[in-house]
């Protein structure tokens, strides 16, 4: 079945849109990776850490975490009030996917040899300094999402900051990467590959369009939309993910191709098998396209936008 909601007739310009947030968080990350985000002060933090820090995360990556920020954010209307913290919050997700990329490449996690089309940050830098540059990268996000100069209000502060906190914890994004170490070898259900995933991935995901949405003033009717928007985007990146895994080359993807099957992980394409594995990839962007339709939001261009690349990918 179609997806029924095409950005694209709306006269709603995706490629624009996303060239000029990709932009301002890439500047932004350059920018706040080494000074003092608070105080606008130098870190004063060692060179060779700060430079491992911006390898892990500047000039590579989808920027797929940002990106939904700005688009739930933008989808109230276009307003632009919270923009300064809807920036410092999209800076912030991408900081902490990124200490988790760099942690879980690790020869005591995935043992990956390549990233984002260049060399993992432990094999460019050494396993200890990219154990502390993942750990700075972390702290740094929640020092973003508090500046001390009164541009964010404390209760949005401590709103952002307890989103960001659950999905990267252990009941999200590290409580999925432990499921996922203890499942190799080892057959899953669906329902419990979906947890995996929910968890893993789809966490961090899901709390990047509620972070954006926390930006704006969202009525409680819209906020369910995104709440079932985000839930269906962070699985439906997974199963893409788990697809291209299988029919991509790892040139194309910037990761080690292949390396689930390698490692005998359970995932979609495993479980369900490659068709099916599409077409379920596809029932969540449709479930996504409707949640968005039954929010009464009317400025949802680029998060449909966004929902279709993610598909559109591999499907």
């Amino acid at each position: 079945m179609e997806a029924t909601m095409t950005p694209l007739a709306s006269g709603f310009d995706f490629d624009i849109w996303m060239t000029e947030r990709l932009a301002k968080v890439e500047q932004a990350l350059d920018r706040w990776i080494t000074t003092n985000v608070s105080a606008g002060l130098d870190h004063g933090a060692p060179a060779a850490l700060v430079q491992a820090m911006r390898y892990a995360v500047l000039d590579g990556g989808k920027r797929l975490r940002p990106l939904l920020v700005f688009a739930a954010h933008e989808a109230f209307n276009g307003s632009n009030d919270g923009v300064g913290a809807a920036l410092r919050a999209a800076c912030a997700v991408e900081l902490i996917h990124a200490y988790s990329l760099v942690h879980d490449d690790m020869p005591c996690m995935d043992n990956d040899v390549l990233r984002r089309g260049k060399p993992t940050v432990h094999v460019q830098f050494g396993q200890a300094s990219a154990l502390l540059a993942g750990d700075a990268l972390q702290a740094l996000a929640f020092e973003l999402l508090t500046p001390l100069d009164g541009s964010v209000a404390p209760v949005i502060q401590a709103q952002l900051c307890a989103l960001l906190a659950r999905a990267a914890g252990s009941a999200g994004m590290a409580g999925g990467q432990a499921i996922d170490l203890a499942s190799v070898g080892h057959t899953l259900t669906e329902d419990q590959l979906r947890e995996m995933h929910q968890l893993k991935t789809g966490a961090l995901l899901h709390a990047s369009v509620i972070m954006g949405a926390t930006c704006a003033t969202p009525s409680a009717n819209a906020l369910e939309g995104l709440h079932i928007y985000g839930h269906a985007m962070g699985l439906a990146f997974q199963v893409v993910d788990d697809i291209l895994d299988v029919t991509a080359d790892s040139a194309t993807l910037g990761k080690t191709a292949g390396k689930d099957a390698e490692q005998d992980k359970p995932t979609y394409v495993s479980l369900m098998g490659l068709d099916a594995s599409k077409a379920y990839a596809r029932d969540l962007l449709q479930q996504a396209l409707a949640a968005l339709q039954s929010s009464g939001l009317h400025n949802a261009h680029a998060l449909q936008a966004l929902a279709h690349m993610v598909v559109h990918r591999a499907c």
